[in-house]
């Protein structure tokens, strides 16, 4: 894998209850070049959990990186090795994550606090990995939220070793909103961003926040080395198809959405047969069809029916059928 700024150019955000293995495959069905991440993994689970569930992903998902949750080095150091054993080929650190659960973890954004114990982190999984680590950051928190405060805390991560930081341009309010909040409610500055590319030409710097089409990725590829894309991914994913084209490769071929449904379908048997429920593996699809023909039927019928055997796809079929006929 290589560490250059191409790699990083479009990235799809790691989310709570969205960015799991079966949503990266359908991720990976539109584009081929985009980096993946996973969910958030706490350092407790990995070390402590079921690994072989928590951290089993489908070989198509490559490029993927690895979201790591805690603030004890020796423990993502570990979790970050065994990451690297697995085969991902990114270690990711939140240091961006509003939520209670988080905080009452002190880990996450509270973090940005305590920038000598995140540069610690990132020394001490290097020391134990050969892949490259990255942070994901906001551009502050509560009332340290100036720039001069920003770019301390990237001096300080990055002089441990960390040459590559996606910031979602807001800050983090940590008492009082709740993370669907802290996505929409702090303002967005992504002049602060584009000026740490400035300060920081050597660094890859990726933005991140209320990135919602192409037209604002390419404006924002002017100023900075990457752009993470969030909640619009599953919102709308079809605007993923024309990634490759646009950015990696101008002879990409671009899918058409009833060819992507259609390959999905084959991974949906599959997963039904090592027991996967079918509602787990329609829901990151449902906005495939966003703005056409059909598309409404299509939604309600994947949202709303509930089979009751877990080898039931006859109404996964009909959906196919609804968007088929248009």
């Amino acid at each position: 894998m290589t560490k250059s700024v191409t790699y990083h150019k479009i990235c799809i955000a790691p989310m709570m209850d969205h960015t799991d293995k079966h949503f990266r495959y359908f991720m990976r069905l539109l584009s081929k070049s985009t980096v993946l991440y996973t969910e958030m993994i706490t350092t407790g689970a990995i070390i402590h959990g079921n690994r072989n569930r928590i951290l089993e992903f489908n070989e198509i998902e490559h490029p993927l990186a690895i979201q790591l949750g805690g603030n004890r080095p020796e423990e993502l150091a570990e979790s970050a090795y065994i990451a690297e054993n697995e085969g991902y080929d990114e270690i990711n650190l939140n240091i961006g994550c509003p939520s209670d659960r988080v905080q009452n973890g002190q880990f996450g954004a509270c973090l940005m606090s305590k920038p000598e114990l995140v540069a610690n982190c990132v020394s001490e999984v290097l020391s134990k990995v050969h892949l490259p680590v990255t942070v994901k950051t906001r551009i502050g928190i509560d009332e340290q939220d100036s720039y001069e405060f920003l770019k301390s805390f990237i001096t300080s991560v990055s002089n441990a070793g960390c040459n590559t930081f996606i910031i979602h341009a807001r800050k983090a309010i940590l008492s009082g909103l709740s993370p669907k909040e802290n996505r929409e409610i702090p303002p967005l500055h992504y002049d602060r961003v584009y000026q740490l590319k400035s300060d920081f030409p050597s660094l890859n710097i990726v933005i991140n926040g209320g990135i919602t089409n192409l037209n604002q990725v390419k404006n924002h590829l002017q100023y900075v080395d990457g752009v993470m894309l969030g909640r619009i991914a599953y919102q709308d994913p079809y605007m993923l198809s024309l990634v490759d084209r646009l950015f990696f490769e101008s002879a990409a071929i671009i899918p058409s959405r009833q060819e992507i449904l259609e390959n999905y379908k084959y991974y949906i048997d599959k997963q039904i047969k090592n027991g996967i429920h079918p509602k787990n593996l329609t829901r990151h699809i449902i906005g495939l069809f966003q703005g056409q023909p059909g598309a409404r039927q299509y939604r309600r019928l994947l949202s709303e029916t509930k089979p009751e055997s877990v080898n039931d796809t006859s109404y996964f079929d009909e959906a196919i059928r609804l968007v088929s006929n248009h």
